[in-house]
């Protein structure tokens, strides 16, 4: 489960790329063991050259020094950081990894804003990276990038379609799941009190309905049996 604060980062990440003219997209395998980027960016050059950057995200000092593989396998390889924890492992960034520093923008600034941004923070630099040599065929890369674009489209549809596409036994099974969250002190907290009540109140506005046209043709009988 991502953190709140890894999120920011992979937002602001996201948009920062794409504002640069690259391509980005998250939680990319990359073959031959070499672990999975948390970004990738593809970005066509105006040599027509495909440039590959490769976005490590960490948001705490234990998981800055996990033991998952990095994989720095593009052209231009970067971690990005809150501004506290690169302050804290700046000394153990190796040569030639960039570094992106993440700031949330002041929530008072915010507040007076005219518009919102489309981002929780934004991204300075901190250190530039040096080019290397793609430590991956880029045929494997290219092929890598448009799989996990095609795994985020799917994701995208499924939402769309939302909880149509499941049937009844699976949503069965996932409320099961969630029975722990069941606040019997705050019913009205609970999705399943509300389900049960919005199905109540449908039911009742149906019968209320069909009661009401009943009567109507009831009143219309009556009122021809009394003009006969």
């Amino acid at each position: 489960m991502k953190t709140k604060l890894t999120l920011a980062l992979e937002k602001t990440l996201y948009y920062y790329c794409r504002e640069a003219g690259a391509f980005p997209v998250e939680e990319v395998t990359m073959p031959d063991d070499a672990g999975i980027v948390d970004t990738l960016s593809y970005q066509e050059m105006p040599d027509l050259s495909i440039e590959w950057r490769c976005y490590e995200l960490k948001v705490t000092k234990s998981d800055f020094h996990s033991k998952a593989k990095l994989s720095f396998v593009g052209h231009y390889n970067y971690f990005v950081l809150p501004l506290k924890l690169y302050q804290e492992v700046a000394d153990e960034i190796p040569a030639g990894i960039g570094v992106l520093i993440y700031r949330p923008f002041d929530k008072d600034m915010l507040a007076t804003a005219t518009e919102a941004p489309v981002t929780p923070g934004y991204l300075t630099v901190a250190r530039p990276p040096r080019r290397q040599e793609l430590q991956v065929p880029a045929s494997q890369l290219t092929t890598r990038f448009i799989a996990s674009q095609a795994r985020e489209v799917n994701k995208a549809k499924q939402m769309e379609t939302g909880l149509k596409q499941y049937g009844t036994d699976r949503l069965y099974q996932e409320l099961k799941k969630r029975h722990q969250h069941y606040d019997v002190y705050d019913p009205e907290a609970n999705f399943y009190d509300q389900f049960i009540e919005d199905t109540q109140s449908a039911a009742v506005t149906a019968l209320q309905t069909e009661v009401d046209a009943l009567s109507l043709e009831l009143h219309d009988l009556q009122q021809r049996l009394r003009e006969d």
